[in-house]
């Protein structure tokens, strides 16, 4: 049954809690989750001047889940993996990395996404965020800012313009992250324009920043930053990608610039067999000193063995001597190799159990127990409706 937008906004207002007379502060410390996500769709409802009909909007809710149980050999007594893993953090217990609940409105001129989550993920990733940000996965509207070419105007939080890894697990060739991944943005506010050619194998899209993975900025940093996006679709098996980020991740005071390149190609021989190429090079201060530099290249390979299961094996490399990503506080720094073998099996259409196993190897003893290794093992059972 169609209902006019008056009366469905005040229902919205209805189920939100709102009083109509707007005798009680619309937006308090107290306000829920749920009530957030239903003013982000009342706010996107007022804000949508395209005059389209009732028939022509989309509203989806969609959710995600990410349980895992996961096995350090270097048995950890705080149950935690290394500093550098933000990931499937947890060691020796059955935890949850991600949940996530989205409401995702669309139509041909406005667009608007609003997540919720917990789990081990925000807890880890967003540590440094405040607290009334900390369950935000993303929130952000955007509007179609010409009638004759696909410009988008979008603003707010929103996922990483940098890397083919993201926080969903179902997204990615493998069940864990690489530290490629696990170190650099993940999500990322402000605003962003972008445009997509008519046959959708052109995109281009320029971003103006909070920072280095920020919502809200760190005190002393006054400057925004940048980000650009170039990916190119050849075909059904091939594609390339190449973003960048411009500046700042400390305080003003240091006048430290930080430059990333991130370039990775993904391509596909036949139906079953698939692989991602990457390397991404970073530059910034050391101390407030000297610049110095930082690179991982990460080579993923993934066979489908039937139509249900698949195999995925993973090389990295990170190099970071002077530790401007991650800290160790030895002699040679951060110089570690990874290797990762994978397998997956899709109980159904939307649940899939995965398996994993994953190795560290050091230049620097900075592994517990004085070691130059590390070898764990995660299990994981994601599901999405």
């Amino acid at each position: 049954m169609r209902i006019s937008r008056k009366e469905f906004q005040s229902r919205v207002y209805h189920l939100a809690g709102i009083q109509t007379n707007f005798k009680e502060p619309l937006f308090n410390k107290y306000l829920s989750s749920k009530r957030l996500m239903l003013l982000a769709l009342f706010l996107v409802l007022l804000l949508d001047a395209n005059g389209q009909s009732d028939t022509a909007r989309q509203l989806t809710f969609s959710g995600y889940g990410d349980l895992y149980y996961s096995y350090d050999f270097s048995n950890p007594e705080n149950h935690q993996k290394p500093d550098f893993v933000y990931n499937h953090k947890r060691h020796n217990e059955i935890n949850a990395n991600l949940l996530l609940a989205r409401l995702n409105y669309q139509t041909s001129g406005t667009r608007a996404s609003l997540g919720v989550m917990a789990g081990n993920y925000p807890e880890y990733n967003l540590a440094n965020e405040p607290q009334w940000a900390q369950f935000i996965y993303e929130a952000n509207v955007g509007f179609r800012i010409s009638k004759k070419h696909n410009l988008w105007l979008d603003a707010g939080i929103m996922p990483s313009h940098i890397g083919f890894e993201s926080a969903i697990c179902q997204d990615n060739l493998t069940l864990t992250r690489s530290i490629l991944a696990d170190n650099s943005p993940y999500y990322e506010t402000g605003i962003k324009f972008s445009y997509e050619n008519e046959q959708k194998n052109l995109f281009l899209a320029f971003l103006i920043l909070n920072g280095w993975q920020n919502i809200s900025k760190a005190d002393g940093q006054q400057r925004p930053s940048f980000g650009t996006q170039f990916t190119f679709i050849v075909n059904d098996h091939l594609s390339f990608n190449y973003s960048t980020f411009f500046g700042s991740a400390q305080p003003d005071s240091l006048q430290a610039f930080r430059t990333y390149h991130n370039l990775y190609s993904q391509f596909s021989i036949g139906e079953r067999l698939s692989f991602i190429a990457g390397i991404d090079i970073g530059t910034d201060k050391y101390n407030g000193n000297d610049y110095f530099y930082w690179y991982s290249p990460v080579f993923i390979c993934r066979y489908k063995t039937s139509d249900k299961t698949a195999i995925a094996l993973r090389g990295e490399y990170y190099d970071d001597k002077k530790q401007i990503i991650i800290y160790t506080g030895t002699a040679n720094g951060f110089q570690t190799a990874g290797v990762s073998l994978n397998y997956d099996c899709a109980i159904s259409e939307k649940i899939t159990f995965r398996t994993e196993w994953k190795t560290y190897l050091a230049g620097d003893k900075i592994f517990p127990e004085n070691s130059s290794e590390n070898h764990a093992v995660t299990t994981n059972l994601n599901f999405s409706f």
